[in-house]
């Protein structure tokens, strides 16, 4: 197993994408810290870890606060006893026009996509430098990181800064063998995109907007993640991988 005597900390962790990884993880070896805004849900996924013969650690974290977020490193690492990798999963979006968009809504997305990756991967790195071991970074970017999409300027905004910091993270961490990646999914079908798939004329468009013909599994996304996290992916940092169906290749056809 590819994570056996590792420890990984996850954001997000309580649902979607952040839960897969979080399992994929256990399944390799890793012992997990499951950090989300709802405690529920990190308990949740704790349970199904535990499951799998992993320890692991149920976190409540608001990213958008530095204290907050210093806590759960604190917590993770006594409870675990060390950090390797870390996933930036927790993220928010909105569907409302440009023009319509209120500052409240902006300020929330930014903060917890912008902000909340800043904070909990400046705690993390500042705890892998003093530990001496380097580790991983992995954050959530999305295909919105890299092109429009109607209706979202938040997001878009926040995710093309998150692959922005990602490459700042990597050049000034690299000497201190830590490696900073992000992965930009498409459609990936989980709780904060479930309304998409109530309407036959969405679906529609969702499949023709991937080329592949389909939206991608939370699990899909966890196999990238992994193997970012991973020793064969030593040498990657810098770098946003799309993982797409086809999206950004096919984008207006």
């Amino acid at each position: 197993m590819r994570f056996t005597n590792k420890s990984v900390l996850v954001t997000g962790g309580g649902s979607g994408i952040g839960r897969a990884a979080c399992l994929a993880f256990a399944r390799e070896g890793a012992d997990v810290g499951v950090a989300d805004v709802s405690v529920e849900g990190a308990e949740s996924t704790v349970s199904e870890v535990k499951n799998l013969g992993r320890k692991a650690i149920a976190i409540q974290v608001d990213v958008t606060d530095p204290a907050s977020v210093q806590t759960m490193v604190t917590q993770a690492v006594a409870a675990l006893s060390t950090l390797h990798v870390l996933v930036n999963s927790a993220g928010v979006r909105e569907i409302v026009p440009f023009l319509e968009l209120p500052f409240a809504e902006w300020q929330r997305v930014i903060a917890v996509n912008l902000t909340g990756t800043f904070l909990c991967s400046q705690a993390v790195a500042r705890h892998l430098v003093m530990q001496g071991t380097g580790g991983k970074i992995i954050n959530l970017a999305s295909v919105a990181g890299l092109t429009a999409v109607p209706n979202r300027a938040a997001y878009v905004a926040s995710k093309h800064a998150v692959v922005g910091l990602t490459k700042e993270m990597a050049l000034e961490l690299a000497d201190k063998n830590i490696q900073v990646n992000a992965v930009a999914p498409g459609v990936v079908r989980t709780s904060m995109t479930e309304s998409y798939f109530d309407k036959p004329s969405v679906v529609a468009t969702l499949q023709k907007a991937h080329p592949a013909g389909r939206w991608a599994q939370p699990e899909e996304i966890a196999n990238l993640i992994l193997y970012l996290a991973s020793p064969e992916a030593a040498f990657i940092t810098g770098a946003t991988f799309p993982i797409d169906g086809g999206f950004l290749a096919g984008k207006g056809v």
